[in-house]
Order: structure tokens, then C-alpha cells, then sequence
């Protein structure tokens, strides 16, 4: 049939389920893929959606960094975990802002709000280059007002407790450091393609309405298991806002880590999704 996709018969493809489950039995239902984003798309420059988009981007950043670092600021300032919401409660405070932030914004610009997740989806082909540095930028400018306005009401108890920016823990080396981010990134980045993967939409129409949840589950999950060892950035926007607004030599002494790590966790997971889960390099049109 004309405009039907079909697998080439290589790898698991060669064995078909006999049993099709999930979305797999659902086949009746229309799907064509999307055509891979331009490069550069110069009448992007004159959408006001392309502008609300970025501006989208930046208060939502903005917003994630404030009511994150100052979660962070408040564990530190207790006596003791015991005495406020500990690790746990700064795991859920950057998992549940996800989830808010992306199901706010995911309609006006994807809801990003990290440069990892647009670097990894301009990889994917999702978004063209100009959309994805004008993310990136305003994903920066947010991180750096968000934690601005944090030190602007707490200026002595920010520099004191480390103004929540990320480092290397003691006891822990670069090359560990920069393993966590890259794993954590990869799960997060993961989880973003799987969540708004637009086969997945077609079929289930559940899907776009929950996203946001297994994103902001994700994140809160990365940041139990790695908050001891880095801090956990898995976003170079927030890793950079609180770095320059706290501006202290040793901030500065692993950041690398925090650009490094997530973009090449973005990366493989753009990898893994392109020729894993879609197998879009594997398929043609007959």
C-alpha cells in the first residue's frame, strides 16, 4: 500500500510477534512519520509562536531554578535532615517543578527547560539548529535570573550554603562525577523521547496527557540516586545559573561536568532512540 512503512526484515524485525501487545496490537489506527526538522528555517524569525516559545522557555527555567535552589537552601540552613525535607524532599522539589513546568509549557514550546533535552531533540531531527540555540540561550538567561532573585532575598545565608551549585563531592572523581551525569542525563533524555514519541501519541491517546509524569519521575529518580555525588545537574541551564550567581573558584573547578556530561547523555539517548526504539535508519517506503 502506497505511504505504508514497513521494517526491513533485519535483526529483531526478522521475528514477528505472533501475539502483537501494547501499542503493538493496535495497528488500525494511521501514523506517518514526521519529516526531520530543517536545519535552518528563516521564517521561524517571524512567528510570534517562535519568540512566546523562548519566552516560554526562560520562565520556566526561571521559576524552576527559584523554587529549586531555594528548596536547597532551606535543607541546608536545618540543623539537620531530620529537620526539613532532606534529600528527599529536594529530589521531589526538582521532579514535581518538571512535571508542572512541562505540562504548563509543553504546548507552547515542547517544554524543554534544559539545554540537554533540546540538544538531544535537535539530534533526533525534532527542531531545526535556530529553535534550539534560541532555547538554549533563554534557558540560560532564566537558570541565571531564577537563582538571581534566590540570592536577591537571602544574599549572606546564599554565599554561605553553597547558593546550590553543583560540584564533584569529595571522595568522588571527575571521571565518577561525569559517568553520573552522563547516565542520569541519558535516563532523563530517555524518557523524554519515549514520553512524546509521536507513534506512541497516535496510538494511545493517553500519552501526550501523562508525559509530563514520567519526566518529572525521572528527574526525581537521577536525583536520589546521584545528589550525593554531584549534586545532580543533568541541566546545564541550572549548573550554570547557580555557578554565576554564586561565582566562587571551586563552583567552577568541575563545571565542565555539567556541560559534558548531559550533552553526551543527550546524545546517546538520541542514539539509542533514532536506531533502537524506532529503528528509523532500518525502515523504507514500499
Amino acid at each position: 500500500m502506497e505511504g505504508k512503512e514497513e521494517d526491513i526484515r533485519v535483526g529483531a524485525n526478522k521475528f514477528p510477534e505472533r501475539q502483537p501487545i501494547g501499542t503493538s496490537a493496535q495497528s488500525d489506527k494511521d501514523y506517518n512519520e514526521p519529516p526531520p526538522a530543517p536545519l535552518f528555517e528563516p521564517g521561524e524569525l517571524s512567528s510570534w509562536s517562535f519568540w512566546r516559545a523562548g519566552i516560554a522557555e526562560f520562565i520556566a527555567t526561571f521559576l524552576f531554578l527559584y523554587i529549586t535552589v531555594l528548596t536547597v537552601m532551606g535543607v541546608k540552613r536545618s540543623p539537620n535532615m531530620c529537620a526539613s525535607v532532606g534529600i528527599q524532599g529536594i529530589a521531589w522539589a526538582f521532579g514535581g517543578m518538571i512535571f508542572a513546568l512541562v505540562y504548563c509549557t509543553a504546548g507552547i514550546s515542547g517544554g524543554h527547560i534544559n539545554p540537554a533535552v533540546t540538544f538531544g531533540l535537535f539530534l533526533a531531527r525534532k527542531l531545526s539548529l535556530t529553535r534550539a540555540l534560541y532555547y538554549i540561550v533563554m534557558q540560560c538567561l532564566g537558570a541565571i535570573c531564577g537563582a538571581g532573585v534566590v540570592k536577591g532575598f537571602q544574599p549572606k545565608q546564599y554565599q554561605a550554603l553553597g547558593g546550590g551549585a553543583n560540584t564533584v563531592a569529595p571522595g568522588y572523581t571527575k571521571g565518577s562525577g561525569l559517568g553520573a551525569e552522563i547516565i542520569g542525563t541519558f535516563v532523563l533524555v530517555y524518557t523524554v523521547f519515549s514520553a512524546t514519541d509521536a507513534k506512541r501519541n497516535a496510538r494511545d491517546s493517553h500519552v501526550p496527557i501523562l508525559a509530563p509524569l514520567p519526566i518529572g519521575f525521572a528527574v526525581f529518580l537521577v536525583h536520589l540516586a546521584t545528589i550525593r555525588m554531584t549534586g545532580t545537574g543533568i541541566n546545564p541551564a541550572r549548573s550554570l545559573g547557580a555557578a554565576i550567581i554564586y561565582n566562587k573558584d571551586h563552583s567552577w573547578d568541575d563545571h565542565w561536568v555539567f556541560w559534558v556530561g548531559p550533552f553526551i547523555g543527550a546524545a546517546l539517548a538520541a542514539l539509542y532512540h533514532v536506531i533502537v526504539i524506532r529503528a528509523i535508519p532500518f525502515k523504507s517506503r514500499s
